[in-house]
C-alpha cells in the first residue's frame, strides 16, 4: 500500500488548475468534484483490472468503478475487443444495426420484467423517457418519487435528489421552474404510511411511482418488506405504473437485478451503467402494451441521434454475455460478506450491504430514508476518505454514494482495505 508521504499529486493539481480553465468548475459532473470530501479531484490517466492510475503514476484499488458499471473490471479483454472491433466497422451511423436487436435481446432474456426496450444515451435521458411514457400511458400528471433517490438530472427529478446533489448541500437547482416540479409527489422511502396516504389524496391523478429499489445516491438504503409490498399493491390497485430505477442494480445484484432478488415485476424499468459496459448508455423497458406508445410505433415523442450507437450496444453486450456466461455474483457476495464482517468489526459506524453495493456510513443508527442519511457525520467521512486514497484505497468520494464490488477484486484486496481502515479510522 501507498502512504501519504510518498503519494505526489503534482501532476493531478496542476490537471485540475488548467481544467477550471476551460470546464466549469474543473469537472464535467459534480460527483467527481470531491465537494463532499474536501480539497481537488484526482486525475485519472488509466484503469487495470482492480487498479486505476492517476497521471502522478499513483496506484488505487478501485471500490468506484466509474460509479458502477465497471462490474467486470478496468479494461475487460472481451469488452475491450468487442469495442474495437466495432470501431473498426464505423462509430456511428444514425441508422439501425443488429447489434442494437442483441442487446435488447439479451435484456428481455435476463430480465422477465421487460417485453420491449429502447436504447437511450444516459440513465437520465432514460428516467426522464420513462416518466414522460408513464405520463402519455396512463393520461395523467403526477408522479411520485422519493426524498434522496436519485433519477438524473431531469427539472421534474431533481426536488430532494441524492447523488451529487446531497454531497453539495444543493438538493433542488436554480434553472428548475417551479411548474416543472408541481406534478411531483416526494415521499419518504420506507415510508408505508405516507405512500398510502398518498395514493387516497390523489389515486386517480398518479401517473407513476419511481424509485431505487436500492439506494445508491443517499448511500446504501434497502426497502423494507412491506415497503415494498406497499408499492406494488397501491400501483396496481390504482392503475398507476410501477418504475424500478435500475441505473445502479441492474444486472449488478443479479443478473435480473433488484427486481428479481425482491420478486417483484415492475412496469417499467429504468437501467444504464452496466447495460453500457463503460460507455455512455441508458435504455428503458417493460410491458409490451406500455413500450408500444413510444414513436414510432405510438403517439408518445422520445428520439435520440446517438441512442443505440454500435460502440455502446457492442460494451454492454459483451459485458452482459459475459455476466450470463461466468457469473460473479457468488464471488461478489463472498467478498461483500468478508468486507462487511471485517469494517463491522472495527466499531465505527454502520456498514450497509446488498451484494457488490456498500456503504459506509458514519451514523450511529440504521440508515433507512433520506432524513437518517443527512443524519451521518460527512466530515469525518472526508477525513477518512482521504486517509484512505494515502493508503491506496480508491472510495466514491460522498458519504452519500454507494461503493461498488468488481468481479476483478481479491480476499487479499478486501483484506488490505481492511487494514488500511482500521489505520484509516484512527486518523479520521
Amino acid at each position: 500500500m501507498r502512504y501519504k508521504d510518498c503519494m505526489q499529486r503534482t501532476n493531478s493539481t496542476r490537471a485540475f488548475s488548467k481544467a477550471c480553465q476551460v470546464i466549469p468548475g474543473g469537472v464535467n459532473s459534480p460527483a467527481r468534484a470531491f465537494g463532499g470530501v474536501g480539497g481537488q479531484p484526482i486525475f485519472i490517466a488509466r484503469g487495470e483490472g482492480a487498479y486505476l492510475i492517476d497521471v502522478d503514476g499513483n496506484r488505487y484499488l478501485d471500490y468506484c468503478g466509474s460509479w458502477g458499471p465497471l462490474i467486470l473490471g478496468h479494461a475487460h479483454p472481451r469488452v475491450a475487443e468487442a469495442v474495437n472491433r466495432a470501431m473498426a466497422n464505423g462509430a456511428s451511423f444514425g441508422a439501425p444495426t443488429e447489434l442494437e436487436t442483441q442487446l435488447a435481446e439479451l435484456i428481455i432474456e435476463l430480465m422477465p420484467s421487460i417485453e420491449m426496450v429502447r436504447m437511450v444515451s444516459s440513465g437520465t435521458e432514460a428516467a426522464m423517457s420513462a416518466i414522460r411514457l408513464a405520463r402519455g400511458y396512463t393520461g395523467r400528471d403526477l408522479i411520485i418519487k422519493f426524498a434522496g433517490c436519485y433519477h438524473g438530472h431531469v427539472d421534474s427529478l431533481l426536488v430532494s435528489a441524492g447523488s451529487s446533489a446531497t454531497t453539495l448541500g444543493v438538493p433542488t437547482s436554480p434553472g428548475v421552474p417551479k411548474g416543472c416540479t408541481q406534478d411531483t409527489l416526494v415521499l419518504r422511502y420506507n415510508d408505508v404510511q405516507g405512500l398510502q396516504e398518498a395514493f387516497r389524496a390523489h389515486a386517480n391523478k398518479i401517473a407513476g411511482v419511481i424509485l431505487e429499489p436500492v439506494v445508491g445516491n443517499m448511500g446504501l438504503v434497502t426497502p423494507s418488506k412491506d415497503f415494498l409490498s406497499a408499492l406494488r399493491t397501491q400501483t396496481q390497485q390504482h392503475g398507476t405504473l410501477l418504475i424500478y430505477d435500475e441505473v445502479m442494480t441492474g444486472f449488478r445484484l443479479a443478473l435480473g437485478g433488484a427486481q428479481l432478488l425482491q420478486n417483484v415485476k415492475p412496469d417499467l424499468t429504468v437501467l444504464g451503467k452496466i447495460v453500457g459496459g463503460g460507455l455512455p448508455v441508458g435504455a428503458y423497458g417493460g410491458r409490451a402494451d406500455v413500450m408500444k406508445k413510444i414513436m414510432p410505433a405510438g403517439p408518445v415523442f422520445q428520439a435520440g441521434t446517438l441512442s443505440g450507437n454500435p460502440l455502446a450496444m457492442a460494451a454492454g453486450l459483451a459485458t452482459l454475455q459475459e455476466l450470463r456466461d461466468r457469473p460473479p455474483y457468488e464471488h461478489l457476495e463472498k467478498l461483500g460478506v468478508m468486507l462487511e464482517q471485517g469494517l463491522g468489526a472495527l466499531g465505527v459506524g454502520r456498514v450497509q450491504r446488498v451484494g457488490s453495493m456498500w456503504t459506509l456510513f458514519f451514523n450511529a443508527d440504521p440508515v433507512v430514508d433520506y432524513e437518517t442519511a443527512k443524519k451521518s457525520d460527512a466530515a469525518r467521512f472526508g477525513r477518512f476518505f482521504w486517509a484512505m486514497l494515502d493508503r491506496g484505497i480508491y472510495l466514491p468520494c460522498s458519504q452519500f454514494e454507494a461503493a461498488f464490488l468488481m468481479k476483478v477484486h481479491t480476499e487479499e484486496h478486501i483484506r488490505q482495505t481492511i487494514a488500511a481502515a482500521k489505520e484509516s479510522l484512527q486518523l479520521a
